[in-house]
């Protein structure tokens, strides 16, 4: 992943080649041009296009309300078994956890990692143990805001070898992302964004 992410950052380079490829440019003097016109756009204009704009929002607007996780949650009085069974249903690796009483008051996260290292290797029993007993705890959470750049996210999820991240405003739980998520949200930027260079190459800023 890490190298994935240096990959994704050194997107100048890449995505002037990749243009330049695609087009074919074969006559040197014209190749100069297109790269100075490519070079001498302005940061601010970039950022104008959407540049690294994609935020964690528009992850959550896209993949709704439904089954996929995002929206998955268990309480602290859940058994640790029900909570991996909801996550074995819905082919996710985490859930979030709130309070019982307060639904949107996030408590913490439980995920696979914490079943394995805290359940299995302890030889604990999941069907007696509570979530609230293994769960990472909210102030110890890795948390991201609904306006978090992906990029942002990404490198918080690589530094801290994490895939899931929560989403919240406040004390309130928006959803959760995956690293898979935000991976997909941060190729499908750069190939808008690809294709809004090679506009700009032939006339269309």
């Amino acid at each position: 992943m890490q190298g994935a992410l240096r990959s994704i950052q050194l997107h100048g380079g890449i995505f002037k080649n990749s243009i330049l490829q695609h087009l074919r440019v074969a006559e040197p003097s014209f190749r100069s041009k297109i790269i100075a016109r490519h070079e001498s756009v302005s940061p601010a204009r970039l950022e104008e296009h959407g540049f690294e704009s994609t935020t964690i929002a528009d992850i959550l607007k896209g993949k709704g309300k439904s089954a996929d996780g995002s929206w998955l949650w268990c309480t602290t009085d859940d058994t640790v078994y029900d909570a991996v069974k909801s996550m074995t249903q819905h082919n996710v690796g985490a859930l979030l956890v709130v309070k019982p009483v307060e639904e949107k008051s996030i408590a913490g996260i439980i995920t696979e990692r914490d079943y394995l290292r805290k359940i299995i290797v302890q030889g604990r029993s999941s069907k007696t143990t509570k979530v609230g007993d293994i769960m990472t705890e909210e102030n110890k959470l890795i948390t991201v805001t609904s306006d978090t750049k992906v990029l942002k996210a990404m490198q918080l999820m690589t530094d801290n070898r994490i895939r899931h991240i929560p989403v919240v405003e406040g004390k309130s739980m928006l959803g959760m992302v995956s690293i898979g998520d935000v991976v997909r949200a941060v190729v499908d930027e750069h190939r808008e964004e690809l294709k809004r260079l090679n506009a700009f190459i032939q006339g269309g800023y």
